[in-house]
Order: C-alpha cells, then structure tokens, then sequence
C-alpha cells in the first residue's frame, strides 16, 4: 500500500473524529460556508493533500484490511490521482449521507465511494468523468422466487442508505426503501427477512459471496445499462482547473493500465472501461 505510519495515524484521525460526528481537514481548505476562496486546485497544492470523504466500510471499494489499514479500489484510485497532482490523499471517513454534505460545505475535496453519476446529482455537482463504470443487481435470499426483476420490485420492500442511487432505483420501480447505515446492515436485515430485497453492486455481492461463500443470497435481476462511476465536485469556479487537472490524471491512469491494475486487484475484473 501507498502509505506509512504517518500517513495510518493521520488515517486513523479523521476515523476517529468522524465516529463522534467530527470532521477535519486542512487548515487551508474551503470554510463551513461552502464558499471556496480561490482556486481549489491551487489550494490543495499548497498544503500537499487532496481530503477524499469516503465510508470505509464497503467492501471491496473502500474498507479497512486485517492490519487496520485503509484500503479498497476507490482508496487506491484516489491516492494515484493525487500522486498525479503532485500531492498526498488523506481521507475522512463516514457515513454516506453525510459524506456529500462535506463536499457541498467545503470540508472535503470530493468523495471517493462509487459515487454513481444521476440526472440528479448533475444538477448540484461537476463531476469529472467517469473512472469506472458499474452494474447495480437485485439481491435477495436464495429461496426468494417472487422477484426475478427490476418490475417485480413494486410493492416489496428494500432497504439502503436513503441518498444513494441504489435507493433511487429501487423507489422508483415501486419499493419501499427503508435507510441504512451501511452494507452489512442491509444484508442483516434480508437475512433476517425484514426485507425483501437490496440493491447493490454486482462486484460487491461477489466480494460478499466470496468471504461468505454459505450466504443464503442470490442476485435475482441487473439494472439493464451500467451506472458511471466518478468524483463530484461542488459546481462552482473554484473547482474548475481542479476538474481538468482530475480528468487528466484518470485518462494518464487509464492509458498506462493503472485502473485496470487496482480494479483487477480488488475486483477480479477490470471495471474501469466502458
């Protein structure tokens, strides 16, 4: 891994504070009010880290290894695009429906957690282009036969955290989503049958089935086109050269097979190409 013992206690930091609902960053970064002071791109060079938002808890994307350690594909992404500017990651971590928030007021730089491209967030947020491109599946237990697609979802309950899009897919087929923290609270709330599905990540239920190889699950149905995968950025002047410098980094990874690199490492596959 990309990182050293300054780097796990700093790591361990911003963990630590965002348990007790904290956040931290640099003293240079962009005040609570949103407001962006000049150049942003110009402000993480200055003080030599680029602040990613991100869960650490869903595995394989962001999550923390047998040592502690953060780690996951979106993590690694984020410290070779960093290393492409010039500057560190470091990464505050949460959850998920605060973690935007933190980018909308400045307290992060952007969010490095699989966040989906939607009509929605293009509204708020200048995203850069996409980094990988991902598949969202119906999961449900294995003896479930009533749902065998996206159109079956009506009238069935679902649960996830309630700002991401696999919550939006699953309302808009007609579910009733009830909000979660995180992934493995989803899936304690299908095994239990309180649900009767979830919405996720192909690449996440095998990761899942892999370290869980006697799960009752099964994926019942895959949303028909692949979502975009790539990092928000608050819509504002500030964040422009900021975008490009982004865009450049993923194309230069892209080209020299580093993507494919960290998302074979991770996935098994390479996900990273249209």
């Amino acid at each position: 891994m990309l990182t050293n013992i300054n780097r796990r206690t700093f790591i361990a930091g911003f963990a630590a504070l965002a348990g007790l609902g904290l956040t931290a960053c640099g003293s240079d970064a962009a005040s609570g009010s949103g407001e962006a002071v000049g150049d942003l791109l110009a402000q993480i060079r200055d003080r030599g880290e680029m602040i990613f938002a991100t869960e650490g808890t869903w595995s394989p994307w962001t999550f923390h290894n047998e040592a502690g350690e953060l780690t996951g594909f979106d993590i690694e992404v984020a410290r070779a695009i960093a290393s492409e500017l010039g500057v560190e990651a470091s990464f505050a971590e949460g959850e998920w429906d605060g973690l935007l928030a933190g980018v909308d007021s400045g307290r992060y730089d952007t969010m490095a957690n699989g966040v989906s491209v939607t009509d929605e967030r293009e509204e708020k947020y200048d995203f850069t282009e996409p980094y990988a491109f991902n598949n969202i599946v119906v999961i449900v237990r294995g003896d479930n036969d009533e749902i065998a697609s996206l159109e079956d979802l009506e009238g069935k309950t679902t649960a996830n955290t309630l700002a991401s899009s696999y919550a939006a897919l699953a309302e808009s087929y007609g579910a009733t989503c009830t909000g979660v923290d995180d992934f493995n609270a989803t899936i304690e709330l299908l095994d239990a049958g309180r649900i009767d599905a979830t919405l996720n990540d192909e690449v996440v239920f095998n990761d899942y089935m892999a370290q869980h190889p006697d799960a009752n699950l099964k994926v019942a149905a895959m949303a028909p086109e692949p979502t975009h995968i790539a990092y928000p950025l608050r819509r504002e002047e500030a964040t422009e050269s900021l975008r490009e410098a982004m865009n450049e980094a993923i194309d230069a990874l892209r080209a020299d097979g580093t993507l494919a690199q960290i998302s074979n490492t991770y996935f098994g596959m390479d996900i990273t190409a249209a």
